[in-house]
């Protein structure tokens, strides 16, 4: 060992400090593009091979870093964030089986279309298949759930590659945000050492890089709409009268909402509207030829044959009902047209005769100039609206006939109570279907979100955390105990940042939407209780305890309403969870009840309709 002053050891020590500088000049181009070209936050998990992405994404001006120990939980919260604030979000985790963890959310983001920015460290390539610790193959590991995959070099000297930082940063927004967007995985291999340049201050270290004076711009492609869909969809509307017009979930927007209710009108034909459409609530709605209750009373095979449709169209993703899938199945409509502007086929029945690829409000504005400018009424629209004005309202009567907790009346509670800026995140499962049938029209605005890319329960809450760090308004989660336990971690983020959500969770001990399903008529034959329901005896109070945030148990529908008025009456302060305790039997036996009533109720005054 050389004594102090050895000239090797200030020579290694000099060249330490060199490699640090180039590592974190380079990392921090790349950040302060990614800041120009629209990023604000960054979700940051700890680790130590990721150290030169979270410290200089730290000492980057305009952005946001968010520490959440999870990355499971971290990318959902992120990909909730990106949902409502309409921008990309980046992640950072440290190499190995953390960048795993942010699978299931790089899924979701894919099939849903959320812009994600996936940056994950990794081994430099000497180290990779040599037994070092925390080294998997992060190669394309997210496969085809990402719309580019980068391999980052390790970083060197020179203005060469502090370009190919800066180009790299405004190349994965542009991916990322592109039709459609969706998730990019940047991997970035670094050497030793981790740790940043010596600076005496914040700002010192920042004068490591300036960003060039001018920021990279990409420019989005919009897809326009073709003269011969126009004409085609136009012709549709003249020669075929019996049409429906079927929104599934569609990101919001208030512009397009407008144009989509114009053109129903003109068509004169109802817009069956999915609840994470955005079409059920909003200024929109007086004029609007809206159906909210069509998952129950389309499931009559007798119904379904008086409103046989010569005419689907499909706006957004895949609608949540499953009663007017089966519908549209049964009746075989001779057309069903799919609107998608990034070239999307939600088609699970695989009966599209047309697939337009183009941004929806342009076409059907375009559309719209070619019908009279007089609304078409028909007692084909007439049937469907009456129809469902009827199911609404037998529904608001027979859900305030007595006391009992279900999850019918809680989404009709809830949704009287919401604020007009509130956000309202539903989980997968079973409260997304209360939703579908039981969400009420409104012109109040309310914009739901709901993780419907790939359909699971997992990270919802995480999601709900993420939308609620957007500063858009309050945001209130609907869940059910399984899914909330499904994302336990969520709620230490919740605890430690104190995120603004209210979290109502319907309390039915177990899996309840499996109660619905022909599995149960099997019981104890396939071990149902244990197999399905997987009942749970969690204590959802202590659990808030652990993590230190607030809670309510609701007995009555009094408790229950008093709690959210108390709750949304003014601005929410941390988190709250508000449980309400369901009795799943009882809730089946009552879904089913309404659902035959809606269908008694749809079909008063269809039986002179033609088919």
């Amino acid at each position: 060992m050389g004594d102090v002053g050895d000239p090797a050891i200030d020579a290694a020590d000099q060249a330490a400090e060199a490699a640090r500088r180039v590592t974190y000049a380079y990392v921090g181009a790349f950040f302060a593009e990614l800041a120009r070209s629209g990023v604000e936050r960054v979700c940051v998990s700890p680790g130590s091979r990721s150290a030169p992405l979270a410290i200089s994404a730290a000492r980057t001006p305009g952005l946001e870093v968010i520490p959440i120990l999870d990355e499971r939980s971290a990318g959902f919260f992120a990909l909730g964030l990106a949902r409502q604030s309409g921008r990309p979000v980046a992640l950072v985790c440290t190499s190995g089986t953390a960048a795993s963890n942010y699978l299931p959310a790089v899924t979701e983001a894919h099939h849903a279309r959320v812009p994600l920015l996936v940056l994950t460290a990794d081994r430099p390539p000497e180290l990779r298949e040599w037994g070092a610790g925390q080294t998997i193959d992060q190669i394309g590991l997210y496969g085809g759930s990402v719309r580019r995959f980068v391999e980052v070099p390790v970083p060197v000297a020179g203005d060469a590659l502090l370009r190919h930082a800066r180009a790299l940063a405004a190349r994965a927004v542009g991916d990322a945000t592109a039709s459609p967007a969706g998730p990019v995985h940047l991997n970035w291999p670094f050497r030793e050492p981790l740790d940043p340049p010596r600076a005496t201050t914040r700002e010192g270290a920042r004068t490591v890089d300036t960003p060039a004076s001018t920021p990279i711009r990409v420019t989005q492609a919009i897809a326009s709409a073709r003269p011969e869909d126009i004409a085609a969809l136009a012709d549709l509307v003249r020669e075929r009268p019996r049409g429906l017009i079927a929104c599934g979930p569609l990101a919001p927007s208030t512009e397009r909402d407008r144009v989509i209710v114009e053109f129903a009108r003109a068509a004169g034909w109802p817009i069956l509207a999915d609840p994470t459409s955005g079409l059920r609530r909003g200024a929109h709605v007086p004029d609007a030829p809206l159906v909210a209750h069509s998952e129950l009373w389309l499931r009559d095979a007798a119904l379904g044959r008086s409103l046989a449709p010569d005419v689907v169209l499909r706006l957004g993703d895949a609608p949540v009902s499953k009663a007017l899938r089966l519908f549209v199945e049964a009746t075989r409509p001779a057309e069903v047209v799919l609107v998608d502007e990034a070239g999307g086929w939600a088609d699970p029945s695989h009966l599209a005769t047309r697939v337009m690829r183009a941004e929806t409000a342009m076409l059907l504005r375009a559309v719209r100039g070619q019908l009279p400018v007089e609304p078409r009424r028909s007692p084909w629209l007439d049937a469907w609206l009456g129809a469902d004005l009827r199911v609404a309202r037998a529904i608001s009567e027979s859900i305030a006939l007595d006391g009992i907790l279900d999850e019918p009346r809680a989404v009709h509670e809830l949704a009287a109570r919401l604020p007009a800026t509130a956000t309202l995140y539903v989980s997968n499962s079973m409260p997304i279907r209360d939703l579908d049938a039981f969400l009420t029209i409104d012109a109040r605005p309310l914009r739901v979100l709901c993780n419907r890319g790939a359909n699971g329960i997992d990270g919802v809450t995480s999601s709900a955390l993420g939308a609620a760090s957007a500063d858009a308004g309050p945001v209130i989660l609907l869940t059910g105990d399984l899914a909330l336990l499904h994302d336990v971690g969520a709620l230490l983020t919740a605890g430690n940042r104190a995120v603004p959500l209210l979290i109502i969770v319907l309390n039915n001990r177990g899996g309840g939407i499996f109660s619905f399903l022909p599995i149960a008529a099997h019981g104890e034959s396939v071990e149902f209780e244990r197999l399905f329901l997987t009942p749970q005896r969690c204590d959802i109070e202590q659990l808030a305890a652990a993590f230190g945030l607030g809670f309510t148990r609701a007995g009555t529908w009094a408790e229950f309403g008093d709690a959210l008025d108390a709750r949304l009456g003014g601005p929410l302060r941390g988190t709250h969870i508000l449980e309400l305790p369901i009795e799943r039997d009882t809730n089946v036996k009552r879904f089913r009840a309404l659902a035959a009533r809606a269908a008694e109720a749809a079909a008063t005054g269809l039986k002179g309709l033609s088919t």
